[in-house]
């Protein structure tokens, strides 16, 4: 496998990483979102500039606490003041990079940091990073000096975890009065677990606490993951005028910074340490996201569940009740008794021809009133009925989503009231029973064309056969009950044997089974269309299980890459005490944890810790 390969599967994790949506506050989205948003970060800033130029120079980020001294230490080490500190907190709030002249091609392009403006000159936003050019600093090596991780001002922080988050090497500075702050330790574990090369700047330690406060971190550093980085010990001292700490004090950090520099291998190893470190840490951070990608889609999941409960309720509720009886009481059952009561038309089925010469003419001319009566009833009645169910079912919806914490951030975002049906509901309705009656006309057509010229066919005419059907669909499971049996169960039956006397009995159950189901499937339209106003609130969250197996499967072949990759493959972890790099073997001295004492009251000391010290 080649580097190429382990390039193309970073950058499919982070298109995976980078369409991950978590709307949902849930326990554990805020968290895994931040992640998310961390690692794209990451991947832009460092980790795929830095694997396609594996020579750049080390880039050596700065970075701690508020007031621990870190932009006096950068000008210390340089010589001279290229990051201004600030007089009042928070200090420093651009970043500043110090770079060799002849190595300002690698920074001055987007090739880290890309979505850093550039500029020569003290900037004075966190959007733009000062390039200072240092002839004394040793070629390799760059010093970028961040904002306080600690910061008052959230955008400082963003900014100094950024930057720390795109180093090779993290050179920290905490203070004598503050080294056991949390908010360090998040910065300084979070490096362990990723096995991220770093060393420990502790300043300000008053001359006095110099056997005490430097060992104790040490071992706090080993307890935590970090026995290997080094640890240096600047004395609580006077600066210059220039607010420069003494060359002595700042001198053991800055020969092992050059040290380090000018040894390529060394240079090179941690740049892959950090590199491999920051690799691993995706592989071990992404499965994280996509379970909680997971978690979103259940959640949206169970309310698109209880969406769909409630309008297949509403089907279910309208698909009985125009099938027991519901709808041939009121105004349907009193128009109906108009149409049959006056006798006109059994009796033309009755006397069959004699009768029915006389009104042949009105007959074709068009059917009598009562038919067409009839049929506003019925669509009044039946409109009514599903406007009230699709009424119910988005309240029933709404309802179980309002008790719901995910469901109410949901409808706290939908761009449509879901508390009732839609404003176009009313009309959709109205147009559906209409269609479905012009059905029932159809399909009583349709059939009758073989016997419009029959006395029978003829005496109802196709509105007459068709309000009859409608009233047989509406009694197919005998729901009346009580004192309406006598008057709405008859005529329900009367209706049957009207048909059945034109089509015969086994062509009006087919005919009243076609044009139940015809209803159903209309009612069963206008629900679903009502319910897609749910579904598209669930949809405009933007979680998608795909974005998980995305992610999983990303983070797989990373995985794999990494391992079988020929750079990253053969790393070794960064030797970076100073001691064992710049001692002959046999002159090294035991890591016993002890300060190895300055020759004068201004003098840096180093710290040596190590597991079992």
């Amino acid at each position: 496998m080649s580097t190429a390969a382990l390039t193309e599967a970073l950058t499919q994790l982070r298109d995976a990483l980078a369409s991950v949506r978590l709307p949902l506050a849930l326990p554990d989205s805020e968290a895994a979102g931040k992640s998310a948003r961390d690692m794209v970060t990451q991947l832009d800033d460092y980790i795929l500039p830095r694997l396609a130029t594996l020579d750049a120079p080390l880039l050596t980020v700065i970075g701690g606490s508020t007031g621990a001294g870190k932009s006096t230490l950068v000008n210390s080490l340089v010589g001279r003041v290229v990051s201004r500190p600030g007089v009042i907190r928070p200090t420093t709030k651009s970043p500043v990079l110090v770079h060799h002249p002849d190595d300002l091609d690698f920074f001055q392009s987007d090739r880290i940091l890309p979505g850093l403006g550039r500029s020569f000159d003290q900037a004075h936003d966190t959007s733009t990073l000062q390039l200072v050019a240092e002839p004394s600093l040793p070629h390799g090596l760059a010093l970028l000096d961040a904002p306080d991780i600690d910061s008052v001002v959230a955008e400082n922080r963003a900014l100094a975890a950024q930057l720390l988050a795109a180093a090779d090497l993290w050179l920290f500075v905490t203070s004598a009065a503050r080294y056991a702050d949390a908010v360090p330790w998040e910065y300084l574990r979070a490096a362990a677990d990723r096995a991220a090369a770093v060393a420990v700047v502790l300043d300000r330690v008053p001359p006095a606490a110099m056997g005490e406060v430097p060992p104790h971190l040490g071992r706090l550093m080993t307890e935590r993951g970090l026995a290997n980085s080094p640890l240096f010990a600047v004395p609580e001292t006077s600066v210059d005028s220039q607010g420069l700490l003494p060359d002595a004090a700042v001198s053991p950090i800055r020969s092992w910074l050059a040290t380090l520099a000018a040894d390529q291998a060394s240079r090179q190893a941690v740049v892959l340490q950090t590199l491999d470190g920051a690799i691993g840490s995706l592989v071990a951070r992404s499965p994280e996201v996509a379970g909680a990608v997971d978690g979103q889609v259940e959640a949206l999941a169970q309310l698109r569940t209880d969406a769909e409960k409630s309008y297949a309720e509403a089907v279910r509720t309208i698909g009985v009740q125009t099938a027991d009886g519901t709808l041939l009481r009121g105004e349907v059952l009193a128009r109906w008794q108009d149409f049959v009561g006056t006798g006109e038309f059994m009796r033309a089925v009755e006397q069959k021809i004699g009768w029915l010469r006389d009104k042949i003419w009105s007959t074709l001319k068009g059917e009598p009133p009562q038919a067409n009566e009839v049929k506003l009833a019925v669509e009044s009645g039946l409109e009514a009925l599903v406007r009230e169910e699709g009424d119910a079912a988005a309240e029933r919806a709404e309802a179980a989503w309002a008790a719901n914490a995910a469901g109410r951030q949901v409808l706290q975002s939908a761009r449509e009231d879901l508390s009732h049906s839609s404003p176009d509901f009313p009309a959709a309705v109205s147009r559906a029973i209409r269609d479905w009656q012009g059905d029932v006309l159809d399909i009583v057509s349709e059939v009758g064309q073989s016997k419009r010229n029959t006395a029978r066919y003829l005496a109802l005419g196709v509105n007459g056969l068709g309000v009859a059907l409608m009233v047989v669909v509406f009694s197919q499971t005998g729901g009346i009950t009580g004192a309406e049996v006598g008057v709405a169960g008859g005529t329900a039956l009367l209706a049957q044997r009207l048909l059945e006397a034109v089509f015969g009995e086994d062509a009006v159950r087919r005919l009243a089974k076609q044009a139940k189901d015809r209803l159903d499937e209309r009612v069963e339209a206008l629900m679903a269309d009502e319910l897609n106003r749910f579904l598209r609130a669930l949809a405009a969250t933007g979680a998608d299980a795909a974005i998980a197996d995305a992610v999983r499967t990303a983070s797989d072949a990373l995985a794999e890459h990494r391992s079988g990759d020929p750079v990253l493959g053969r790393i070794e972890r960064a030797e970076l005490d100073p001691a064992r790099r710049s001692l002959p073997a046999a002159e090294q001295p035991a890591l016993t944890g002890e300060v190895l004492e300055p020759r004068d009251e201004s003098e840096g000391y180093r710290v040596e810790v190590r597991d079992g010290a």
